[in-house]
C-alpha cells in the first residue's frame, strides 16, 4: 500500500516569516509566522506527541486516558444538572426581568441544540482531526460558552452561551466514546463505560448539590458560580489531551502503522516487538484492510447495502440513542424539581431536597452495572431496563392523576409518584444508560465510526431538545397524560431492540466487524490479507 503523508506530518518547514506545507513534491506558503505562531505550535504539539506522554506507559497511561474520558462524561452530567437546580430561583429570573416559562424551557432546552451543531460539525471534521484534538477543541469552545453564560445580563446573550456550549459538548459527547471504545481492553470494555456513566451521573449530582448549597443566597452568585465552575473540569481535560496518545485504531487507518504500534506497546507496558502488540496490531490493520475493500468510508457508505451492513448498524446506533431520550429520562434529569413541585405538590425547598436525593440516588445506583454488562451482555440489560421504565410511566400516570384530581389517596398517591421516580431513575441507569454509550460506537466500522458516532450522538441532541422542550407545557396542559405517552414509547422500543439488536459482549472492536459480514466480505477480506502479507516488508 502506497505511503500517503498525513496532513500532520506534512507540517514541517517552517521559516522566519512563513510555514510551508511539504506533499512531496513542492513547498506551499500557507501562513504567516506573525498571526499564527501559537496555534501552530499547538498543532504541532499534537502532531509530534500522537503517542502521548512518554513518561505514561502500562496502567498509568491507562488510567489517564480513563480519567480523560471519566471527565468528558461528568462534564455531559455537569450541564444536564445545571440550570434545573436554578432556572425556578429569585436571583435568576430577577436578572432576566422574570421571563415567561416558554422562555425559561428554551434556555434551557437550546443547549440540546447547540450538542446537535457540536455533532454534526465533528461529522464532518472529527475523522481528519483525530479523537484528541476533537475533545480539546470541544473543551475550547465549551471554555467560551460558560464564560458568556457566566456573564449574562440578558436572554439574548445567555441563549448565545448555551448554543455555543452545546457546539463544544456535542463535539466531545460524539468522540468520548469512540475514543474509549478504541483504547479500553475488550474483555472489560463494558465495565470502563459503566464507569464513565457512574462520573456522568456524579456530574448531575454535583450541579444538583452546588445549585442546592448555593440557593440560599439572595444575589446573582447562585447561579454565576455554578455556571462557571465547569471551566476546572475543562481545563483538565485539556490538559490531559496532551498526555494521552491517540487511538492506534485511528493511526492505522491513517497509514501511522509504527505510531500505532508505539501506542499499543505503550498501552500494554512492553515493547513494539511483544508478539501481543504485534498480533493486535495485525488484527487491526486486517480490518482496516478488509473496510477499505468495502469503500473509503464516505457519507454514501452509510445507504449502500455493503457486506458489512453499515447502514443498518448506523441506524441501529442512532435508535438505542433515540431510545433513551425518548424514554423520559431527561425530563426527570432538567426538571426533577419542577415534577416534584407541580405533577407531585412538594413545596419549593422539599422539591429542591427531593431532586438532590432522587439524583444521589441515580449516582448509586449506576454502580451496580459495573458487574453486569460484561456478564450479562448489551441486550438483556437494555431489554429489562426499557421493560422497567415502560411499567413504572404506566403506574406513574395512575398516581398522578389521584394527585391532581385531589381525590382521597392523593397523599399517598404523592409518595408513591415520588418514589416512582426513583425505580425510574434506577431501571434507566442500570439498563439503558450503562449500554448507550458502548454499544454504537462499538457498533460501527472503524472507516465510518467518527462520522457515525457522531450522527448517533446528533441524534441523542435532536431528541434530547425535543424532550426538554415539550415537557414542561405538556406537564402543564396535559398531567398525568404526559406519563402515559413516555409509557407507550418505552413499551413500543422492547420488540425493536429484542428483533434488531445484536450482543457485542465480549467482542473485539474487529470481530464485531466480522459479526456483521457477509459471504462476500469474508471471502474479499481473506484474499486483502493474503496479498498484503505478500507484499515486501509487510
Amino acid at each position: 500500500m502506497p505511503h500517503k503523508p498525513h496532513k500532520y506530518r506534512q507540517i514541517r518547514y517552517i521559516y522566519d516569516t512563513e510555514i510551508g506545507i511539504f506533499d512531496d513534491r513542492h513547498i506551499l506558503p500557507l501562513f504567516h509566522t506573525r498571526d499564527t505562531s501559537r496555534i501552530w505550535k499547538m498543532l504541532m504539539i499534537y502532531s509530534n506527541r500522537l503517542c502521548g506522554s512518554p513518561i505514561l506507559r502500562g496502567k498509568a497511561l491507562l488510567i489517564a486516558t480513563t480519567l480523560l474520558s471519566s471527565l468528558g462524561f461528568l462534564l455531559i452530567g455537569y450541564d444536564n444538572g445545571l440550570m434545573g437546580g436554578f432556572i425556578n430561583g429569585i436571583p435568576f429570573n430577577r436578572a432576566f426581568d422574570y421571563p415567561r416559562p416558554i422562555i425559561l424551557s428554551t434556555m434551557v432546552a437550546i443547549y440540546e441544540v447547540g450538542g446537535f451543531l457540536g455533532s454534526i460539525l465533528i461529522s464532518f471534521w472529527g475523522e481528519k482531526l483525530g479523537r484528541r484534538q476533537s475533545i480539546a477543541g470541544g473543551a475550547v469552545v465549551m471554555i467560551i460558552g460558560a464564560i458568556i453564560q457566566g456573564t449574562s445580563y440578558d436572554i439574548a446573550q445567555m441563549l448565545v452561551g448555551r448554543i455555543i456550549s452545546g457546539i463544544g459538548i456535542g463535539i466531545i459527547n460524539s468522540t468520548i466514546p469512540v475514543l474509549q471504545a478504541e483504547i479500553s481492553p475488550q474483555a472489560t470494555r463494558g465495565l470502563y463505560v459503566a464507569m464513565y456513566c457512574t462520573t456522568l451521573n456524579l456530574g448531575i449530582v454535583i450541579a444538583y448539590w452546588l445549585d442546592f448549597g448555593m440557593s440560599s443566597l439572595d444575589s446573582e452568585v447562585s447561579w454565576r458560580f455554578p455556571t462557571v465552575f465547569q471551566i476546572i473540569f475543562l481545563l483538565a481535560i485539556l490538559y490531559l489531551t496532551f498526555m494521552v496518545p491517540e487511538s492506534p485504531r485511528w493511526l492505522t487507518s491513517h497509514d501511522m502503522g509504527d505510531d500505532a504500534r508505539k501506542v499499543i506497546a505503550a498501552l500494554k507496558g512492553t515493547d513494539i516487538d511483544h508478539p501481543e502488540v504485534i498480533g493486535q496490531f495485525n488484527d487491526i490493520k486486517e480490518t482496516v484492510i478488509m473496510e477499505m475493500a468495502e469503500g473509503a468510508g464516505s457519507w454514501s457508505d452509510f445507504y449502500k447495502t455493503d457486506g458489512l451492513q453499515s447502514s443498518r448498524r448506523l441506524w441501529t446506533a442512532c435508535a438505542i440513542q433515540i431510545f433513551q431520550q425518548l424514554g423520559g429520562i431527561n425530563a426527570l434529569i432538567y426538571y426533577a424539581t419542577t415534577l416534584f413541585q407541580q405533577s407531585i405538590g412538594f413545596t419549593p425547598r422539599m422539591a429542591g431536597l427531593m431532586s438532590g436525593f432522587l439524583q444521589t440516588w441515580l449516582l448509586i445506583s449506576s454502580f451496580i452495572p459495573w458487574f453486569l454488562i460484561d456478564r450479562l451482555g448489551r441486550r438483556p440489560l437494555i431489554l429489562g431496563g426499557i421493560s422497567v421504565q415502560a411499567a413504572v410511566m404506566a403506574i406513574q400516570a395512575a398516581l398522578i392523576f389521584q394527585v391532581q384530581h385531589n381525590t382521597a389517596h392523593m397523599h399517598s398517591a404523592a409518595i408513591g409518584a415520588a418514589a416512582m421516580l426513583f425505580i425510574f431513575e434506577g431501571a434507566f441507569t442500570i439498563g439503558m444508560q450503562s449500554t448507550v454509550w458502548v454499544y454504537p460506537s462499538e457498533l460501527l466500522p472503524l472507516r465510518l465510526r467518527s462520522k457515525g458516532s457522531a450522527l448517533s450522538t446528533a441524534a441523542n441532541w435532536i431528541c434530547n431538545f425535543l424532550v426538554v422542550e415539550i415537557t414542561p407545557p405538556a406537564i402543564q396542559n396535559i398531567g398525568y397524560r404526559t406519563y402515559i405517552i413516555f409509557a407507550v414509547l418505552n413499551a413500543a422500543f422492547v420488540p425493536v431492540v429484542f428483533f434488531f439488536f445484536k450482543e457485542t459482549k465480549g467482542l473485539s472492536l474487529e470481530d464485531i466487524d466480522l459479526l456483521f459480514a457477509s459471504e462476500d466480505a469474508l471471502s474479499a477480506h481473506n484474499l486483502a490479507v493474503r496479498k498484503a502479507n505478500e507484499m515486501p516488508g509487510s
